[in-house]
């Protein structure tokens, strides 16, 4: 299968793509404290399919296994404690 990959950067939480995805990797931007990401489909309130610690410090690259993380409705990212994340979806 082959889908031209996107991205989306947040400081905050919001919106990463209004329409059904893949989440394929996230790049976060970690701060001077440890921080959570929290990936939903659905918006603010919709199912959580994933739940990622953030250590305190420099840039982690986290690649998601096989297809990538299905997102029917639309992809939300909740950030909290550190400084930015990219989402690469398909």
């Amino acid at each position: 299968m082959t889908s031209d990959v996107q991205s989306t950067r947040l400081a905050t939480s919001g919106v990463v793509f209004g329409g059904p995805a893949r989440i394929k990797s996230v790049w976060v931007a970690g701060g001077a404290n440890a921080g959570t990401l929290t990936l939903r489909n659905g918006g603010a309130a919709g199912t959580v399919v994933a739940v990622i610690d953030v250590p305190a410090g420099a840039g982690y690259d986290i690649s998601i296994p096989g297809e990538g993380l299905r997102c029917s409705l639309s992809v939300y990212a909740t950030v909290s404690s550190f400084t930015a994340v990219t989402v690469f979806y398909a």
